[in-house]
């Protein structure tokens, strides 16, 4: 039995705590400050207020200020927090991490640099690490096909653990795998990251269709060939998008890729997003109406678009190449009507 400190109380850090308890492993879950209500409620009656589900019994809790007790004596920690949180958790937690004790992010999200370049999550932790930890504590990330429910439901998936250090990999794959949650491991951090990232901004768009089959053919509507069309293009864009950071665009077709991508366009923020835009909503009515609702795909979208035109502007690429994903940035960025370029893409 091992000691795993969750760090994030909310959907999938919590959904974490079903393979690791379900393997026997002591969980301890730390909630940010966002979470007060979360640890206060579990702590009661073990119900997972967001998810509406009963978490697995035996986790112990903590509310932040209550972190150094977390702490003491773990043996692995989980960063449970979205992107939303990542520079809280630099600032706030970095600092406290424990030579020699691994970090496995479910994170989802990129940075972009003025140049056009881009950073992973697992980079940008490791980089900001206080001087005294710089090379004792290695940043590895979960990459793939698994919603919370679904995990705390114990449904088959199978995704990727990405991470430089590769024992650290198979040691989270070790102490996570189940007879439902299946991780495969790869040290190429970059090209896994990258599909966890821009299968939001994808998802968006392929969400369109749903709601584009609705505007026009009402609620019974079952128009599959543009959402099949957009779900293409997309893919198409993602392998080009890696292949132009040095990725490997066949990650694009596999789990982290198309597989992230399938499921995120079943339900949650990112549809609802895309499918308003869809039936005709702007931007601004869109984000009126999911009011209170953070949505990562929105950051990405622009901060990959703000990457690509740097580069255009280099004369390195053509956007003509990526016109998918500058179209959702310019329905979200630039107050376009949301009228899919079909004849664009190439």
């Amino acid at each position: 039995m091992a000691v795993i400190t969750i760090i994030g109380a909310g959907m999938m850090g919590s959904g974490m705590s079903r393979p690791a308890r379900d393997n026997g492993h002591e969980v301890r879950l730390v909630g940010t400050p966002l979470d007060r209500d979360i640890i206060s409620e579990a702590r009661v009656s073990g119900r997972h207020l967001p998810m509406k589900r009963q978490l697995p019994d035996g986790i112990k809790y903590y509310q932040i200020e209550e972190l150094p007790a977390a702490l003491e004596g773990t043996e692995y920690i989980i960063c449970g927090v979205s992107s939303f949180g990542v520079e809280w958790f630099k600032e706030n937690i970095l600092p406290q991490l424990i030579p020699g004790v691994p970090v496995l992010s479910v994170t989802k999200g990129l940075l972009n640099y003025p140049d056009g370049s881009i950073k992973t999550f697992p980079a940008y932790f490791k980089e900001s690490l206080p001087e005294h930890l710089r090379g004792k504590v290695s940043f590895s990330a979960i990459g793939g096909p698994c919603t919370s429910y679904e995990l705390m439901d114990s449904h088959q998936t199978m995704v990727y653990f990405c991470g430089e250090d590769a024992e650290a990999l198979k040691q989270f794959q070790k102490l996570l795998t189940t007879s439902y949650y299946h991780p495969d491991i790869s040290t190429d951090v970059l090209s896994v990251e990258m599909c966890v990232a821009l299968k939001n901004a994808f998802a968006v768009a392929v969400s369109m269709g749903i709601g584009l089959a609705e505007k026009l053919e009402g609620a019974d509507a079952y128009m599959y060939n543009p959402q099949a069309a957009l779900f293409g293009q997309s893919l198409r864009e993602m392998g080009r998008l890696l292949k132009l950071y040095g990725g490997n665009a066949d990650f694009a077709c596999g789990i982290p890729g198309a597989g992230d991508l399938y499921v995120t366009i079943f339900g949650g923020r990112t549809r609802k997003f895309g499918y308003l835009l869809g039936k005709g909503k702007s931007y601004a009515e869109a984000k009126t109406e999911l009011a209170g609702v953070t949505l990562e795909s929105v950051v990405i979208i622009t901060r990959m678009c703000c990457a690509l035109r740097a580069l255009a502007e280099q004369g390195k690429i053509d956007l003509a190449d990526f016109r998918l994903i500058t179209f959702l940035d310019e329905v979200i960025n630039q107050g376009a009507a949301c009228d899919i370029p079909w004849t664009e893409f190439r």
